[in-house]
């Protein structure tokens, strides 16, 4: 029974220790750029950032740098970002949700 117990504790101690990728973006003049990071506060440098039309083709991608940002062009057409960390839901941000900084 005590092994049980320990398990079922380690089982829930995991599991309020798991975090989640996060992407804030914004425009700077005629860049895109956005910064990666987790839930936890760490970030997530060389990781590679999607960036998408809305017929779902493949406009750019790029890996975050050491400071955990991936900077983009700024197309003419309208585009949405994905950030997939490989683990958990992957992070999407379409263009009518960023901002000038």
């Amino acid at each position: 029974m005590i092994t049980l117990s320990f398990l079922t504790l380690g089982l829930f101690s995991s599991a309020a220790q798991a975090h989640f990728p996060l992407m804030s973006c914004w425009f700077e003049s005629d860049k895109v750029a956005c910064e990666t990071s987790y839930s936890d506060g760490s970030k997530a440098v060389d990781y590679k950032v999607n960036m998408y039309d809305y017929d779902d083709n493949l406009i750019a991608k790029v890996n975050t740098d050491k400071r955990s940002i991936a900077e983009f062009t700024k197309p003419e057409a309208d585009f949405y970002l994905v950030f997939d960390s490989g683990h958990e839901s992957p992070v999407e941000v379409d263009v009518v949700e960023i901002k000038e900084k």
